[in-house]
């Protein structure tokens, strides 16, 4: 048995779990905060049987897509003026960080 997590854009996550929903994968669905853009993010923790892996990297793939989103700049004004950006610039976002790790045991009470 594996466990999938997937880091995916709020964007992308209704799609991707409906989609994970029509091919009956179990999901459980947390909000997360990314890094850089600090943006909202969705984590799906997806368990599976390992001959299933792929069939759920495949749904992942097709659902979350890469785009180029323009970012304003941030004003270092009360913040850390490590994280400023001068001007205006575009940067990829979207996609999906997706870890598939074994699962030694599973119970469901």
């Amino acid at each position: 048995m594996k466990l999938v997590l997937a880091v995916v854009q709020d964007k992308d996550s209704n799609r991707l779990t409906d989609a994970l929903g029509d091919e009956n994968f179990k999901i459980t669905k947390l909000s997360t905060t990314g890094g850089f853009l600090k943006e909202g993010n969705t984590t799906l923790m997806i368990g599976c049987e390992d001959k299933y892996v792929d069939e759920a990297l495949d749904i992942i793939r097709d659902n979350c897509s890469q785009r180029e989103q323009m970012v304003a700049p941030i004003s270092p004004m009360g913040g850390n003026a490590d994280s400023y950006i001068p001007r205006p610039i575009n940067v990829e976002v979207g996609g999906a960080t997706v870890f598939v790790v074994p699962v030694d045991s599973f119970f469901q009470f």
